[in-house]
């Protein structure tokens, strides 16, 4: 009787959710409003974390260290690291919300599965929940050079392009906590995550020193890291004077990661929620 239960369930499953018809923008933007919804239910303590959080990063280390270091690679400490915790900041808002609140959501709230009721694909639903926190850390990404800029820092022209290479590294990065909460298979992974990948992609990026202070072999590592890009980015965009053949380096890289982070995270949520 079991096993004829089990049939009728899969018999009963829509054809769209175990093959990918055509992509629905709608579809996107309803799972975006579904997070709105929630996030203005939560947004005080969100934002509360989000800026605190870097701006605390940005106080101790930049006049901590800053007293003792001066200047770094030609600037002060306090703007050399305000404009590496942009980045950062907006790893932290992107990615590990993606790891967290995607891993509740499947496998304890079974959220994805009530989506999937509706005539939404798996892929619109990665993309939409990476879209939302694209969005979300794209802003608060930011706080962090508003902090440094009641401090001191004169950023150029280029810095109004700093809120548009948050979203893409939010983007980016969220899609790939994505694919990691949809490999781990419990909650202890995560600190596995935290601690083994979190940790190097945070220190090895340039963000409190130039990776140029590195081994060579460090550096090799530090290129093949997303948020390395990202922060060189921020700082170039804010400071000037990077070519524009470096910025579509890292550009190119940075568009590179999210295609291969929406595949493998379309992929993998694909396996768990529907398979």
């Amino acid at each position: 009787m079991a096993d004829l239960m089990n049939q009728n369930r899969r018999d009963a499953r829509p054809a769209e959710h175990t093959r990918p018809g055509r992509f629905e923008p709608g579809a996107v933007l309803g799972v975006v409003a579904r997070e709105w919804i929630l996030y203005t239910q939560s947004w005080r303590s969100t934002t509360f974390a989000a800026v605190v959080e870097p701006t605390l990063y940005l106080l101790c280390f930049g006049f901590g260290m800053g007293a003792l270091v001066g200047t770094l690679a030609g600037y002060s400490y306090i703007d050399f690291l305000g404009t590496g915790i942009v980045a950062v900041s907006v790893m932290f808002q992107s990615m590990m919300p993606a790891v967290i609140n995607t891993f509740i959501k499947r496998r304890f709230l079974h959220t994805y599965e009530g989506i999937l009721a509706a005539p939404v694909d798996v892929r619109e639903v990665v993309t939409g929940e990476a879209l939302w926190l694209a969005l979300r850390s794209g802003v608060y990404g930011c706080v962090p050079l508003l902090v440094a800029i009641a401090f001191g820092l004169r950023p150029g022209p280029g810095a109004l392009l700093v809120p548009f290479i948050a979203f893409l590294a939010g983007f980016a990065f969220a899609l790939f906590g994505i694919w990691i909460s949809a490999v781990i298979s419990s909650v202890r992974s995560m600190d596995y995550v935290f601690s083994g990948l979190f940790t190097p992609l945070f220190l090895v990026a340039g963000t409190f020193f130039p990776v140029t202070e590195l081994p060579s072999w460090v550096q090799l590592l530090a290129s093949a890291n997303p948020l390395y890009h990202a922060v060189e980015l921020v700082r170039g965009a804010v400071f000037g004077g990077i070519g524009a053949g470096r910025v579509l380096a890292h550009v190119g890289v940075l568009l590179a990661f999210t295609a291969l982070m929406w595949f493998l995270a379309s992929h993998r949520m694909r396996r768990r929620v529907v398979s």
